[in-house]
């Protein structure tokens, strides 16, 4: 968690149109009835990552067949898509949505153990990035395995039923690279983005990070360190508005007679009211 996993959007716990996460926070949206653990852009998807049942019981349903592109291919009414629906018993029920077409490892009516494969996460249905949806149901209202208590009610006053507990929501630098100018932004969701070697005529040097759940009046921090250790470019960028998912970049143009050669250093830094809450560091050689 926070390092190649994170936690992007909770459960809804605001009755009314608007959306809070269980913290009273802005991490969820209108209506949202599960936890979204992601990945950080698609080229992580080739890593086949695991999706794991989260308490023992019987596969209930499965569904697979869709292709891992997202909002672009889901069949009307399917948000979920290729996916899994376990029984626990006593009304307890847990949905597994968004996995990887052809991945599904169970059958229905199978019995299954906490920590079984049951699948991979990928890209189906309605989703704009690669994460497993998770949704935990007791006779068929959705509970929030951060926070149980009623509809409405948002805070840190009761226990988890994660185990161990996980940390309290927050933003994340999820990925960060160097590139020769403004990297595309479709390139940095795809994760080819970043330029690990160029050479020392490179006419600038940018760092980038790829950051999720940015609030107004966040800060980002940019330092660029040459082989010698000397800081050479840092700045910072106030976020203007909300964004479930932004990238921001910072460099500076190449000196006079090249860059020198060697390995250059770069750190991005999430602030928000003056506390560090994310950071990432990058590299690149210059030959």
């Amino acid at each position: 968690m926070g390092e190649t996993c994170f936690i992007q959007q909770y459960v809804d716990h605001d009755p009314s149109i608007a959306a809070r996460d269980y913290t009273c926070g802005p991490q969820s949206y209108d209506g949202h009835q599960g936890t979204d653990f992601r990945l950080s852009d698609l080229a992580a998807l080739t890593r086949n990552v695991t999706v794991l049942a989260a308490a023992d019981g019987i596969v209930q349903a499965t569904r697979d067949g869709v292709l891992d592109r997202g909002i672009a291919a889901m069949p009307e009414g399917q948000d979920c898509r290729n996916g899994v629906v376990i029984d626990h018993g006593d009304g307890w029920q847990s949905q597994y949505c968004h996995l990887a077409q052809g991945s599904i490892a169970v059958t229905q009516g199978q019995n299954v153990q906490a920590g079984a494969r049951l699948g991979l996460l990928g890209l189906s249905g309605r989703t704009e990035f690669p994460h497993l949806h998770f949704t935990l149901r007791h006779n068929g209202t959705v509970i929030d395995p951060f926070n149980q208590s009623s509809e409405g009610h948002c805070g840190l006053d009761t226990a988890q039923l994660w185990h161990p507990a996980l940390p309290a929501p927050t933003a994340d630098v999820m990925a960060a690279g160097f590139s020769n100018a403004l990297p595309d932004y479709d390139a940095i969701r795809a994760g080819r983005a970043h330029l690990p070697m160029a050479t020392r005529s490179a006419s600038a040097l940018v760092v980038w990070g790829f950051a999720h759940s940015g609030q107004i009046g966040d800060r980002t921090e940019f330092e660029i360190t040459g082989p010698n250790g000397a800081l050479l470019h840092e700045n910072n960028v106030t976020l203007e508005r909300a964004q479930a998912q932004f990238f921001r970049a910072s460099g500076r143009r190449a000196p006079n007679g090249g860059w020198g050669a060697g390995r250059y250093i770069g750190e991005i830094r999430l602030i928000r009211e003056s506390e560090l809450i994310s950071i990432r560091q990058t590299e690149i050689e210059l030959r």
